[in-house]
């Protein structure tokens, strides 16, 4: 069973926060876990951002992308490309729900790419790109 993550979920996993154990949890099932270069290029975003925001510190910021660019090298993580329609579907979900759901581009992003990859199952932590998912037929549950 494969599933494809957003940020959100795998921030939760390298920092000390509300969602961690939950993520924790979902990760001992053993899945096949999908990351897309945008995941790697969010999380990165996600620790300097917190620095700069003085919620954690640089060696601790620096020490949380240390253990996730391991993890991706060891295999932990299944990387996968973009899919070649990821853009197009991803404009495509911001016409038909950005205006009711109100989601981001990259939370569109993020959908199309598990619709494109065709993933089992969709977790994220963000409440509308979680609405935007379970619109478009994707499984969010745990």
């Amino acid at each position: 069973m494969s599933v494809c993550v957003d940020t959100s979920f795998l921030a939760s996993l390298y920092a000390i926060e509300v969602h961690s154990s939950e993520a924790r949890r979902r990760v001992a099932q053993k899945l096949v876990v999908w990351v897309t270069p945008i995941n790697s290029a969010e999380v990165v975003h996600a620790f300097c951002g917190q620095v700069f925001r003085s919620k954690v510190s640089d060696v601790e910021a620096r020490l949380a992308l240390a253990q996730f660019a391991k993890d991706c090298a060891q295999g932990v993580w299944t990387l996968v490309d973009l899919p070649d329609r990821a853009w197009e579907i991803c404009i495509e979900l911001g016409r038909r729900h950005g205006s009711t759901l109100g989601v981001r581009t990259l939370d569109s992003l993020h959908v199309a790419c598990a619709l494109e990859l065709r993933a089992d199952k969709f977790w994220t932590f963000d409440e509308r790109q979680a609405k935007l998912a379970q619109v478009v037929g994707l499984d969010t549950r745990p």
